[in-house]
Protein backbone atom coordinates (compact mmCIF):
# COMPACT_ATOMS: atom_id res chain seq x y z
CA UNK A 1 0.00 0.00 0.00
CA UNK A 2 2.64 2.47 1.11
CA UNK A 3 4.59 1.47 -2.16
CA UNK A 4 1.35 2.49 -4.29
CA UNK A 5 1.10 5.79 -2.44
CA UNK A 6 4.13 6.31 -3.02
CA UNK A 7 3.96 5.89 -7.14
CA UNK A 8 0.74 8.20 -6.77
CA UNK A 9 2.86 10.66 -5.00
CA UNK A 10 5.49 10.56 -8.02
CA UNK A 11 2.75 10.27 -10.87
CA UNK A 12 1.02 13.32 -9.64
CA UNK A 13 4.52 15.18 -9.26
CA UNK A 14 5.48 14.74 -12.38
CA UNK A 15 1.78 15.83 -13.76
CA UNK A 16 2.19 19.09 -11.93
CA UNK A 17 5.26 19.59 -13.33
CA UNK A 18 4.44 18.95 -17.06
CA UNK A 19 2.18 20.34 -19.80
CA UNK A 20 -1.20 19.41 -20.46
CA UNK A 21 -2.67 18.62 -23.60
CA UNK A 22 -6.12 20.06 -25.13
CA UNK A 23 -7.79 21.29 -27.32
CA UNK A 24 -10.27 24.59 -28.07
CA UNK A 25 -13.28 24.42 -30.95
CA UNK A 26 -14.82 27.11 -32.46
CA UNK A 27 -18.14 27.98 -33.34
CA UNK A 28 -17.23 27.09 -36.95
CA UNK A 29 -16.24 23.66 -35.92
CA UNK A 30 -12.01 24.59 -36.49
CA UNK A 31 -10.21 22.45 -33.36
CA UNK A 32 -7.15 24.24 -32.41
CA UNK A 33 -4.54 21.91 -30.37
CA UNK A 34 -2.38 23.47 -27.47
CA UNK A 35 -0.55 22.43 -24.62
CA UNK A 36 -0.97 24.65 -21.23
CA UNK A 37 0.47 24.66 -17.99
CA UNK A 38 -0.56 25.57 -15.13
CA UNK A 39 0.96 27.64 -12.15
CA UNK A 40 2.66 24.27 -9.55
CA UNK A 41 -0.29 25.16 -6.59
CA UNK A 42 -2.80 26.19 -8.65
CA UNK A 43 -5.15 27.89 -6.29
CA UNK A 44 -8.62 28.26 -8.29
CA UNK A 45 -9.59 31.63 -6.37
CA UNK A 46 -6.40 33.35 -8.25
CA UNK A 47 -6.67 34.99 -11.01
CA UNK A 48 -3.26 34.24 -12.94
CA UNK A 49 -1.14 36.17 -15.88
CA UNK A 50 -1.22 34.02 -18.94
CA UNK A 51 1.56 33.70 -21.36
CA UNK A 52 0.28 32.77 -24.92
CA UNK A 53 3.40 31.50 -26.83
CA UNK A 54 2.97 31.12 -30.84
CA UNK A 55 5.59 28.63 -32.85
CA UNK A 56 7.20 28.76 -36.27
CA UNK A 57 5.67 27.40 -39.45
CA UNK A 58 7.80 24.46 -39.09
CA UNK A 59 5.81 23.07 -35.96
CA UNK A 60 2.26 23.51 -37.52
CA UNK A 61 0.45 20.15 -37.04
CA UNK A 62 -2.14 18.16 -35.49
CA UNK A 63 -0.36 15.92 -33.07
CA UNK A 64 -0.22 19.09 -30.58
CA UNK A 65 3.58 18.12 -29.81
CA UNK A 66 5.61 20.07 -32.47
CA UNK A 67 4.66 22.84 -31.07
CA UNK A 68 6.53 22.20 -28.03
CA UNK A 69 10.10 22.31 -30.10
CA UNK A 70 11.56 25.62 -28.65
CA UNK A 71 10.42 27.57 -25.82
CA UNK A 72 8.77 25.07 -22.88
CA UNK A 73 12.02 24.64 -20.75
CA UNK A 74 12.14 28.22 -19.57
CA UNK A 75 8.01 27.50 -18.31
CA UNK A 76 9.31 24.61 -17.18
CA UNK A 77 11.67 25.70 -15.12
CA UNK A 78 10.99 25.22 -11.34
CA UNK A 79 12.26 28.44 -10.00
CA UNK A 80 11.10 30.28 -12.92
CA UNK A 81 7.57 28.52 -11.72
CA UNK A 82 7.83 29.25 -8.46
CA UNK A 83 9.04 33.15 -8.85
CA UNK A 84 6.73 33.66 -12.16
CA UNK A 85 3.30 31.54 -11.61
CA UNK A 86 1.49 31.90 -14.41
CA UNK A 87 -1.30 30.04 -17.23
CA UNK A 88 1.18 29.14 -20.04
CA UNK A 89 -0.62 28.03 -23.30
CA UNK A 90 0.93 26.13 -26.93
CA UNK A 91 -1.34 26.55 -29.31
CA UNK A 92 -0.50 24.49 -32.59
CA UNK A 93 -1.67 26.03 -35.87
CA UNK A 94 -3.01 23.74 -38.40
CA UNK A 95 -0.79 22.74 -41.19
CA UNK A 96 -2.67 23.83 -43.69
CA UNK A 97 -2.81 27.58 -42.21
CA UNK A 98 -0.57 30.68 -40.63
CA UNK A 99 -0.39 32.57 -37.90
CA UNK A 100 -0.73 35.79 -40.18
CA UNK A 101 -1.72 37.65 -42.51
CA UNK A 102 0.50 37.17 -45.23
CA UNK A 103 1.54 36.37 -48.60
CA UNK A 104 4.83 34.57 -49.09
CA UNK A 105 7.26 34.88 -52.17
CA UNK A 106 10.02 32.30 -51.79
CA UNK A 107 11.08 32.46 -55.36
CA UNK A 108 12.53 36.08 -54.57
CA UNK A 109 15.64 36.19 -52.68
CA UNK A 110 15.36 37.03 -49.65
CA UNK A 111 12.06 35.32 -49.72
CA UNK A 112 9.49 38.10 -49.73
CA UNK A 113 6.87 38.84 -47.29
CA UNK A 114 3.83 40.97 -47.85
CA UNK A 115 1.55 41.23 -44.57
CA UNK A 116 -1.88 42.41 -45.37
CA UNK A 117 -4.51 42.42 -41.73
CA UNK A 118 -7.58 44.11 -44.10
CA UNK A 119 -9.22 40.56 -43.86
CA UNK A 120 -10.52 37.89 -41.13
CA UNK A 121 -7.56 36.66 -39.51
CA UNK A 122 -6.59 32.70 -40.26
CA UNK A 123 -8.77 31.33 -37.84
CA UNK A 124 -5.79 29.30 -35.79
CA UNK A 125 -4.60 32.93 -34.60
CA UNK A 126 -8.14 33.69 -33.79
CA UNK A 127 -9.16 30.84 -31.93
CA UNK A 128 -5.52 31.32 -29.70
CA UNK A 129 -7.01 34.48 -28.68
CA UNK A 130 -10.34 33.24 -27.90
CA UNK A 131 -8.94 30.56 -25.57
CA UNK A 132 -6.80 33.16 -23.78
CA UNK A 133 -10.15 35.44 -23.76
CA UNK A 134 -12.11 32.34 -22.15
CA UNK A 135 -9.53 31.74 -19.47
CA UNK A 136 -10.79 35.68 -18.73
CA UNK A 137 -14.38 35.28 -18.99
CA UNK A 138 -14.16 31.80 -16.61
CA UNK A 139 -12.20 34.19 -14.11
CA UNK A 140 -8.70 31.99 -14.10
CA UNK A 141 -6.81 34.68 -15.62
CA UNK A 142 -5.96 38.26 -14.72
CA UNK A 143 -6.89 40.80 -17.72
CA UNK A 144 -4.53 43.22 -16.91
CA UNK A 145 -1.54 40.39 -16.86
CA UNK A 146 -2.03 38.64 -20.76
CA UNK A 147 1.30 38.18 -22.70
CA UNK A 148 1.73 37.11 -25.76
CA UNK A 149 5.02 36.09 -27.85
CA UNK A 150 6.01 34.40 -31.09
CA UNK A 151 8.74 32.89 -32.54
CA UNK A 152 9.14 33.55 -37.09
CA UNK A 153 5.51 32.82 -37.94
CA UNK A 154 4.59 33.04 -34.23
CA UNK A 155 6.15 36.49 -34.30
CA UNK A 156 4.46 37.60 -37.27
CA UNK A 157 0.86 36.05 -35.89
CA UNK A 158 1.97 37.85 -32.15
CA UNK A 159 1.98 41.01 -34.04
CA UNK A 160 -0.76 41.11 -35.74
CA UNK A 161 -2.88 39.61 -32.66
CA UNK A 162 -1.75 42.73 -31.17
CA UNK A 163 -3.06 44.74 -33.85
CA UNK A 164 -6.28 43.34 -33.98
CA UNK A 165 -6.79 42.88 -30.28
CA UNK A 166 -5.04 46.18 -29.35
CA UNK A 167 -6.69 46.53 -25.89
CA UNK A 168 -6.21 42.90 -24.91
CA UNK A 169 -2.03 42.67 -24.17
CA UNK A 170 -0.08 44.11 -21.92
CA UNK A 171 3.07 42.91 -23.36
CA UNK A 172 4.25 41.53 -26.55
CA UNK A 173 7.50 39.51 -27.81
CA UNK A 174 7.73 39.27 -31.31
CA UNK A 175 11.12 37.02 -32.20
CA UNK A 176 12.40 37.40 -36.37
CA UNK A 177 8.58 38.25 -37.08
CA UNK A 178 6.86 40.74 -39.31
CA UNK A 179 3.88 42.94 -39.13
CA UNK A 180 1.76 45.12 -41.59
CA UNK A 181 2.90 48.27 -40.58
CA UNK A 182 -0.44 49.99 -41.59
CA UNK A 183 -1.92 49.53 -38.33
CA UNK A 184 0.90 50.59 -35.61
CA UNK A 185 -0.57 53.38 -34.26
CA UNK A 186 -3.49 51.84 -33.17
CA UNK A 187 -2.03 49.98 -30.64
CA UNK A 188 1.61 51.53 -30.23
CA UNK A 189 1.15 52.73 -27.57
CA UNK A 190 -1.30 50.56 -25.67
CA UNK A 191 1.47 48.15 -24.49
CA UNK A 192 5.10 47.63 -24.86
CA UNK A 193 7.46 45.22 -27.42
CA UNK A 194 10.45 43.85 -27.04
CA UNK A 195 11.51 43.04 -30.60
CA UNK A 196 14.01 40.57 -31.27
CA UNK A 197 16.10 39.05 -34.31
CA UNK A 198 19.26 37.89 -36.07
CA UNK A 199 21.02 40.57 -38.44
CA UNK A 200 22.08 36.96 -40.63
CA UNK A 201 18.35 35.65 -40.89
CA UNK A 202 18.33 34.04 -44.37
CA UNK A 203 14.90 33.09 -43.92
CA UNK A 204 12.75 35.87 -42.33
CA UNK A 205 14.65 39.07 -43.31
CA UNK A 206 16.10 41.43 -40.47
CA UNK A 207 14.51 44.70 -42.44
CA UNK A 208 11.16 43.69 -40.79
CA UNK A 209 11.94 43.83 -37.48
CA UNK A 210 14.06 46.78 -38.18
CA UNK A 211 10.80 48.50 -39.93
CA UNK A 212 8.53 47.12 -37.11
CA UNK A 213 10.77 48.83 -34.53
CA UNK A 214 10.95 52.21 -36.47
CA UNK A 215 7.09 52.74 -37.01
CA UNK A 216 6.13 51.40 -33.31
CA UNK A 217 9.03 54.27 -31.88
CA UNK A 218 7.79 57.18 -34.66
CA UNK A 219 4.44 56.18 -33.38
CA UNK A 220 5.39 56.98 -29.62
CA UNK A 221 5.63 53.61 -28.10
CA UNK A 222 7.80 51.56 -25.59
CA UNK A 223 9.57 49.33 -27.54
CA UNK A 224 12.95 47.22 -27.00
CA UNK A 225 14.95 45.73 -29.85
CA UNK A 226 17.37 43.55 -29.48
CA UNK A 227 19.08 42.32 -32.52
CA UNK A 228 21.84 39.92 -32.75
CA UNK A 229 24.79 39.48 -35.09
CA UNK A 230 25.90 37.31 -36.92
CA UNK A 231 22.83 35.21 -35.93
CA UNK A 232 20.58 33.65 -38.55
CA UNK A 233 16.66 32.31 -38.37
CA UNK A 234 17.22 30.67 -35.31
CA UNK A 235 17.31 34.49 -32.63
CA UNK A 236 14.46 32.60 -30.49
CA UNK A 237 17.43 30.60 -28.66
CA UNK A 238 19.38 33.59 -27.69
CA UNK A 239 15.52 35.44 -26.92
CA UNK A 240 14.51 32.58 -24.59
CA UNK A 241 18.04 32.62 -22.86
CA UNK A 242 17.56 36.17 -21.98
CA UNK A 243 18.12 36.51 -18.06
CA UNK A 244 15.21 39.19 -18.60
CA UNK A 245 12.69 37.39 -20.75
CA UNK A 246 10.63 36.95 -17.78
CA UNK A 247 11.19 39.61 -15.55
CA UNK A 248 10.36 41.79 -18.73
CA UNK A 249 7.22 39.95 -19.47
CA UNK A 250 6.04 40.64 -15.59
CA UNK A 251 6.84 43.54 -14.67
CA UNK A 252 4.42 44.94 -17.29
CA UNK A 253 0.69 45.50 -16.58
CA UNK A 254 -2.47 47.36 -17.47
Amino acid sequence: MKKILFLLLIVSTVHAQSFEKKTYADAAGHVLPYQILMPTNYDPTVKYPVILVLHGAGERGDDNMAQMKYGAPVFLNAENREKYPAIVIFPQCAKDSYWSSVTIDRTTKPTTFLFNYTSEANWPLQSAVDLVKSFVKEKKADKKRLYIMGLSMGGMGTMEAVSRNPKLFAAAMPICGGADLTFVKKYAKKLPFWVHHGDADAVVPVKHSRELVEALKSAGADVTYTEYPGVNHNSWDNAFAQAQLLPWFFSQKK
